[in-house]
């Protein structure tokens, strides 16, 4: 881990190099993301896009699949030993 304090502000804040670019930044304690990371390389990036069909289709076997787990108990519970 590499860092250097700057003296010459009135609040230090460190010196860092950035683990992906390689890059030197200042940690500060507003700075989003990760701390071995600089602002350019922490953005977050765009979560791959689902579409609202295929939302659609994960609810509806969801759902069946969470019919098929209640009946399962249900007959678990109050089945009737012969």
């Amino acid at each position: 881990m590499q860092y250097r304090v700057v003296l010459d502000s009135p609040m230090a804040f460190p010196i860092k190099v950035c683990s992906v670019c390689s890059e030197e930044f200042e940690l500060r304690p507003d700075k989003p993301g990760f701390a071995n990371r600089c602002p350019a390389c922490s953005e977050q990036e765009p979560a791959p896009g689902v579409t609202k069909s295929e939302n659609a289709t994960q609810r509806n076997s969801n759902k069946e699949l969470n019919q098929e787990r209640k009946k399962a108990m249900r007959d678990l519970l109050y089945r009737k030993d012969r």
